[in-house]
């Protein structure tokens, strides 16, 4: 970079409770749950459900499963944020700030933009960290930045990186993750899971109102009308992933993990599809979880943990999770391709 003032770059992850007790984590759900992008009902409606229903009973349970694959530094998420900041910051060097922020719980996306400002940068490239589009997620963290910004009496130069569900250097990093392990394990079956969501947001996206969901073959392609469609982001993602592995039809699968009760949820569903495979003679099964670019309670917990003991109880031999790309080199370079676009460094 020529100029001497430095160029913010703002990563933005989900959020992470601060500890594993149950209060950390209650604070967590209440904050992530009361967002109405999330649970997108009437407000009376949500603070019932959460207050009546969820916040009594839920953090315990969510507390014990983060004790399950909480590290010593912390939570896997928040380290591998970490990791991956520090090495995009070190690749793209002095002409560029790097930071992070969460959504939901800390470090928030308010600090992360005061340091940056701090730094008197030119302008802020901001990055969420979901590789597939949803409202409730990415949709959800880049509302939440340009709240703060409009906050501010001087309104810095912002601009907002798009999903990158088909980037090829983040297809790249998930075959280059997963080769070796797949070689290594030497699965019956692929299993491609991915996080869930109501189907009532899914045809919010919709903006004709009449394709997605409409027929089994409606996430198939992406186009104009279904541009902003998750769930045919993430068969793309497959599609790519399973192109760049030189699988076959019949090898693989996708599914969506993480529903709650009380509402449609897109399908098929990781949890009911398993006794399908198993009855068509699958045993050695691998997951990826293309949906997370950082390991996470919904990956290390969810399927490394609670769906390897449901394969093993139907008479599965193995389950292997595929690591998250984490803070893998083709994947620290793909990000610094992406908030860098073209500047030289």
């Amino acid at each position: 970079m020529t100029n001497t003032q430095p160029v913010g770059v703002l990563l933005l992850q989900l959020g992470t409770p601060d500890s594993t007790s149950t209060r950390d984590v209650r604070r967590y759900l209440n904050e992530f749950l009361s967002d109405p992008r999330v649970m997108d009902v009437p407000t009376p409606v949500r603070w019932l459900l959460l207050n009546a229903v969820i916040l009594p009973f839920r953090p315990r349970k969510s507390a014990a499963a983060y004790e399950k694959v909480w590290t010593k530094d912390g939570s896997p998420l928040l380290v591998h944020t970490e990791a991956l900041v520090s090495e995009v910051q070190s690749k793209l060097g002095d002409g560029y700030v790097v930071d992070f922020g969460m959504r939901y719980g800390s470090p928030t996306i308010a600090a992360a933009l005061d340091r940056l400002i701090a730094h008197d940068v030119t302008d802020i490239r901001v990055l969420p960290l979901f590789p597939q589009y949803a409202s409730s997620a990415g949709g959800s963290a880049t509302a939440r930045t340009m709240e703060l910004l409009a906050e501010r009496w001087n309104v810095p130069s912002v601009s907002f990186l798009a999903e990158f569900y088909d980037e090829p250097g983040y297809i790249a990093a998930i075959v280059e993750t997963a080769r070796p392990r797949l070689e290594e394990f030497r699965p019956d079956h692929i299993l491609f899971s991915y996080h869930g969501l109501p189907e009532r947001q899914i045809k919010k996206a919709d903006s004709t109102g009449i394709h997605c969901l409409a027929s089994d073959g409606c996430c198939d392609t992406i186009g104009p009308v279904n541009r902003h469609c998750y769930r045919a982001q993430c068969f793309a993602t497959t599609r790519l992933v399973a192109a760049g592995l030189d699988l076959s039809p019949d090898e693989y699968s996708s599914a969506f993990q993480s529903r709650l009760a009380g509402t449609p949820w897109i399908t098929p569903q990781t949890d009911r599809v398993l006794q399908g495979l198993h009855d068509a003679g699958i045993r050695r099964l691998a997951v990826f979880t293309n949906s997370f670019v950082a390991d996470c309670l919904e990956t290390l917990e969810e399927i490394g943990i609670r769906l390897r003991h449901q394969w093993e109880g139907l008479g599965g031999e193995d389950l292997l999770l595929i690591p998250c790309v984490n803070e893998t080199p083709t994947w620290i370079d793909s990000v610094v391709s992406m908030v860098s676009n073209g500047d030289p460094t």
